[in-house]
């Protein structure tokens, strides 16, 4: 009798971490490739390069890297080690009329209005489900992007898988 009830135990207890391990990750877990805080200081880290996206987005951008970020970049260390942060702040591409006037003619643009800035954080462990990379996107009033949104991040970024998701060069 103890021996049949020890085993109805047994299998009573199989079963249950059975069915916990096969539960879909919590949504805590889920929300784990989205970086959710600014990165504080970032506005004093160095530039890694600058961008231009045209089209729809028609911006620039500047693209900046923690020391991390800097010194992998400068080696041209791939993949980029965790504790990578890389920040891109995106503004309207507006034509500047006063430097117009000055050449003569129609060919100064600069940053306009900001629309976004958006990060890039290295973590291997946490972010294991997106390539090791957290992404976030803020708009101007600091708000972060949506869920539906954020969700374009890895696999549009994926796609640069020979340069650790990393779309940005290194301009020195």
């Amino acid at each position: 009798m103890k021996r049949g009830i020890v085993v109805l135990i047994a299998i009573a207890t199989l079963g249950s971490v059975a069915y916990i391990i096969a539960l879909p990750p919590h949504a805590e877990e889920q929300a784990a490739i989205f970086v959710t805080q600014i990165p504080p200081g970032y506005r004093d880290w160095r530039l890694i390069s600058v961008s231009h996206e045209a089209g729809n987005l028609n911006s620039l951008g500047a693209v900046l890297g923690n020391d991390v970020a800097i010194k992998a970049c400068r080696e041209g260390k791939l993949p980029f080690p965790d504790g990578t942060i890389i920040a891109a702040l995106h503004y309207s591409y507006a034509p500047s009329e006063e430097n117009n006037e000055v050449f003569g003619r129609a060919q100064s643009f600069v940053p306009g209005k900001p629309t976004n800035i958006q990060f890039m954080v290295k973590d291997s462990t946490k972010y294991a489900a997106t390539g090791g990379w957290g992404f976030a996107h803020f708009n101007p009033d600091g708000k972060p992007g949506d869920a539906a949104f954020m969700k374009t991040c890895f696999p549009c970024h994926e796609k640069a898988m020979l340069t650790d998701l990393v779309f940005t060069h290194y301009a020195p």
